[in-house]
């Protein structure tokens, strides 16, 4: 005979449909006890007399429940196992991508609050107030570089990022350090992709805006038209600040799902997937359809995006950069003279050019330092015979000899005389 759980109500119908079989009881006064209807008494005291104590205990007893997950035991492995430290928004994405397993975020969110794998208690931040979104894509794009261990593995890298401020449209690169290249590279990237736009607000660090004289970002912007607006805190670009949360957040689990661990198949994922995932999930429609992005179609990017120099072309027509020999060839002699101001390009494939009054020089690298020849011209109509021969006496044997054993005698007669002179005192 099997074990039966009765709740306290069950085992009071219990002895009440007894006394109603002893005829104790009626079931119209059961019914006013138990404060049932008659009719639901009638059946519950049908089925007792049937099945005995059984036909008291409710159907679905032991019983999963028909509003319980079938998978939700699975989901809360597996997000032990592959998901740990993931958000419920994010970990419903990825079981619904990866998995197959299509679940609200916020049953995930409850279920891990029930486990104990999450916690309750928020952060609350300072209140600012927020700034209102530009109008226009492309009137104003926020640029900044975030530090943080990408690969987790204590290697810290720099992911550059560049939000629209009007719709939040971003595209991002990773980069050894928050460097000039890093930079010019994802601006060219940008303008390829949505054209130049009117305006950039970055912080002051020196790779975006110099103290004194205009950085190399800050030449090229002016080049292009684009004005560079300075940031005095972090909170004045707010919307670049965030993305870095939202990257921080899904991009390291991204790659920790996909063991990626270097950079260059990092920037393939950026490019390809990752970016545009991000942009369909948070971009928003800016007030005004309009773009405001001007065309770069007759800009040759590659003279513009580069760092600039100021050179001088020596007698022999060389200059240098960056400890490196260049010579102008011969062909281009006439348009460039001696002691002439050049300026030099290293674009971002790492070749040199070389310009002069907007003309494009041929030239090549030099394998060693050019050596100055020295050629002494002796006007023979405007000396004397002797004063011609006293020229190059010094560089004759003779004329080496001579002060060689002149020197000599004088040493020796300095170190006699030295001799002969007793100390004072």
């Amino acid at each position: 005979m099997g074990m039966l759980i009765m709740s306290e109500t069950e085992r009071q119908m219990k002895a009440m449909m007894e006394m109603v079989r002893l005829g104790k009881l009626t079931l119209k006064q059961v019914a006013e006890q138990m404060e049932y209807s008659y009719k639901q008494i009638w059946r519950i005291y049908k089925r007792y007399k049937v099945k005995g104590d059984e036909g008291l205990v409710h159907k679905a007893r032991g019983l999963n429940s028909n509003h319980k997950h079938p998978h939700r035991n699975i989901i809360i492995e597996l997000y032990k196992t592959k998901y740990d430290g993931f958000g419920p928004t994010l970990a419903a994405e990825k079981l619904a991508k990866n998995e197959g397993y299509y679940i609200n975020d916020e049953t995930i969110r409850l279920w891990l609050l029930q486990e104990g794998l999450m916690n309750r208690i928020r952060k609350r931040k300072p209140y600012r107030q927020r700034r209102d979104r530009r109008e226009q894509f492309g009137e104003l794009i926020q640029i900044d570089g975030s530090i943080h261990d990408w690969f987790e593995n204590g290697s810290k890298l720099c992911l550059f990022n560049m939000v629209d401020d009007a719709t939040g449209i971003n595209i991002t690169r990773l980069e050894l350090g928050e460097t000039t290249i890093g930079i010019f590279r994802l601006l060219w990237r940008w303008i390829d992709k949505y054209g130049i736009p009117l305006a950039v607000y970055v912080d002051l660090k020196t790779v975006y805006v110099a103290p004194k004289e205009l950085s190399y970002f800050q030449r090229v912007c002016k080049t292009l038209g684009i004005k560079v607006i300075k940031a005095y805190s972090a909170q004045a670009k707010g919307r670049v600040e965030r993305k870095h949360a939202v990257y921080q957040d899904r991009l390291v689990k991204e790659l920790r799902l996909r063991n990626i661990k270097n950079i260059d198949d990092t920037n393939v994922l950026l490019i390809n997937e990752f970016d545009e995932e991000i942009n369909k999930k948070f971009a928003k429609e800016a007030s005004n359809p309009n773009s405001a992005h001007c065309s770069a179609d007759n800009i040759d990017l590659q003279q513009v995006i580069c760092w600039e120099f100021v050179r001088q072309v020596q007698n022999d027509w060389t200059f240098t950069l960056g400890g490196k020999y260049y010579q102008v060839l011969r062909e281009d002699s006439k348009i460039v003279k001696a002691k002439a101001k050049i300026c030099v390009r290293r674009h971002l494939d790492g070749s040199i050019t070389a310009w002069h009054n907007n003309k494009k020089l041929s030239i090549e690298l030099l394998s060693q330092r050019p050596v100055k020849v020295i050629e002494k011209k002796i006007n023979f109509q405007a000396k004397t015979r002797s004063q011609c021969g006293k020229l190059g006496k010094q560089n004759s044997p003779w004329g080496r000899s001579y002060w060689l054993n002149h020197n000599n005698i004088a040493n020796k007669a300095f170190n006699t005389t030295e001799k002969s002179v007793s100390p004072v005192g």
